[in-house]
């Protein structure tokens, strides 16, 4: 890709950085004990029309594990470590470098990483592994879904001295991996997300990518609709060979979610919507700005023929692609909303390739565009027996060597607010993005994240394929959702969401930064309550993995 210029500093974009981890407790009772669970109760799975991966699939009855892509020359008496992720190429090339740095460099410890495929909130595999006394010390998960999972008992609470890295990291960041006022994960990276074009595509369609310099600002979504139907090409059977974009899905396979990075976490967000009144405690997806979203969604699906897009997403994106295959670089998509992370992808696979990105396209010229930001964790699981070790190799590779290995070669952003100014780490393009990261809006940090996420995607879906209107489909995941959230918090005193821009300081925020606002959420009932109602809550979505097609959507970063 041709190096674009910086995002204007004087462009204002909307953001709400959740900086506590509201609805997840950030109360610090005695009462409040580690989950400690051999057998931890069953988790959710992905919604009951969103199929999971072959692996989730299989996972019920699948006792092989697969091999580990680090640690073959680890001296014999190095105390193992077992490190898991769903994560694959060029990705997962670069945590299998830091992996190899950090065994050289301590030879007393071997960590083996094993890639197991999976999504955002699949943790079928890693729950099957638990029951079977195969599981791994360290998973990587989807830092979002972190309060749930460690509600659920399937994450581990991380050692005392953990807490005093709080200030090292983004707040959000950092909020989204607490539960109860304790720690069950280290942040590892982030990401912003932008509209990626072909230059080619859109000259070869007669219009000119100049209408999407960066420099000009967001550009309209009616603009980019323009450009991608010009760009869009049928058979005569009437089926899509090449699209110009799609603002959202379907997922990998034909399966309700994003194509990319057009979630509806994004369209909400595009549209000035709020998913969660952290203060309440309450979910809110018939909050109009979500509804709105949805009814875009809504519309430009209706208007492009639901079912080829369907057929065209199945044909061009199957489940779990090989980047390289990805159509936007094969030529077969002209725009698509993503993130930062395709730099070093655009690299490796279409190198000769004329691409640049602008912002996620508005509703309106002059409106503010908006972003957000996501990222995974690094977490223990419980009865590790290898804790000691676990928690060092966790500390590294969340930490600066870690974290800037990660930054350079992957192209995701760090977390780690020191790494933040480090010049080293972005070229033009990849600062873009950064430039972003401080007025991103960031999911809501819940105790309910990943039911949450299933449910908006299984609405995003119907609502895709035009079955259900925006309003009845939102109204089913406010009534399947809030009743969970319910069962396992009551108000208290504590931190609300703040908004600004910045990084955090030692004890005082940094110029821009969002201050710590007092408000309230919510206190757990207690441990024991909590650890029995998701699994009960959750119980149907489990039933759901062995009857869902094998089939995975592309995992959200």
């Amino acid at each position: 890709m041709r190096p674009v210029g910086r995002f204007r500093s004087s462009v204002a974009i909307a953001s709400i950085v959740l900086v506590v981890s509201a609805c997840s407790n950030t109360s610090s009772s005695p009462a409040a004990s580690a989950p400690a669970a051999s057998a931890p109760p069953a988790a959710s799975a992905p919604a009951a029309s969103e199929a999971p991966s072959a692996s989730a699939s299989q996972a019920a009855g699948a006792s092989a594990e697969p091999s580990a892509i680090t640690g073959a020359s680890c001296a014999a008496n190095a105390q193992e470590v077992k490190f898991w992720t769903s994560h694959t190429p060029p990705d997962s090339d670069a945590l299998k470098n830091i992996v190899d740095a950090f065994n050289t460099a301590n030879p007393d410890i071997c960590v083996k990483m094993t890639i197991v495929p999976g999504a955002e909130t699949d943790v079928a595999k890693l729950l099957t592994s638990i029951r079977g006394g195969v599981a791994p010390d360290v998973y990587m998960a989807d830092r979002f879904t972190v309060p749930q999972r460690a509600a659920e008992g399937v994450l581990a609470e991380l050692p005392a001295d953990v807490a005093g890295m709080a200030s090292q990291y983004l707040p959000f960041a950092w909020a989204e991996t607490q539960f109860e006022g304790k720690t069950f994960a280290l942040p590892f990276d982030t990401d912003a997300r932008a509209l990626w074009y072909n230059k080619d595509l859109i000259t070869a369609a007669g219009k000119d990518p100049a209408a999407l310099d960066i420099a000009k600002g967001p550009p309209t979504i009616a603009t980019v609709t323009e450009i991608a139907d010009a760009i869009s090409k049928k058979d005569a059977s009437g089926n899509y060979d090449v699209m110009g974009w799609m603002p959202g899905g379907p997922g990998a396979g034909g399966n309700p979610g994003a194509f990319d990075q057009g979630w509806h976490y994004t369209w909400g967000f595009v549209n000035g919507g709020k998913f969660a009144d952290l203060a309440a405690c309450k979910i809110t997806p018939t909050d109009p700005g979500v509804v709105a979203g949805f009814q875009f969604m809504y519309d430009w699906s209706k208007a492009h023929d639901p079912q080829a897009i369907s057929r065209w997403v199945t044909t061009n994106l199957p489940p779990n692609p090989p980047a390289a295959q990805n159509p936007f670089w094969t030529g077969k998509l002209g725009m698509t909303i993503s993130g930062d992370w395709r730099i070093a992808e655009q690299t490796k696979y279409a190198p000769q390739g004329n691409y640049g990105f602008t912002f996620i396209p508005v509703p309106k010229a002059g409106d503010t565009s908006a972003t957000w930001a996501g990222g995974w964790s690094m977490a223990l699981i419980p009865d590790s027996k290898a804790k000691d070790q676990a928690v060092a190799f966790m500390k590294y590779i969340a930490g600066p060597e870690g974290q800037a290995v990660y930054t350079k070669e992957s192209t995701h952003l760090p977390t780690l607010n020191a790494l933040l100014s480090d010049a080293s780490l972005y070229d033009a393009q990849h600062k873009a993005f950064l430039d972003l990261l401080p007025t991103a809006h960031n999911r809501p940090p819940l105790a309910v994240g990943a039911a949450y996420w299933d449910a908006l995607t299984s609405a995003q879906g119907s609502v895709e394929l035009n079955t259900k209107e925006p309003q009845a489909a939102l109204q089913e995941v406010q009534d399947a959702v809030q009743p969970q959230l319910d069962a396992v918090v009551t108000p208290g005193p504590a931190l609300i969401e703040g908004t600004g821009q910045g990084r955090a300081g030692e004890g005082q925020r940094a110029e821009g930064q969002p201050e710590l606002g007092h408000g309230r959420i919510m206190t757990f009932r207690g441990r024991r309550h909590i650890r029995r109602r998701p699994a009960a809550l959750t119980r149907r979505a489990n039933r759901q993995v062995t009857a869902a097609a094998s089939a995975s959507r592309v995992a959200s970063h």
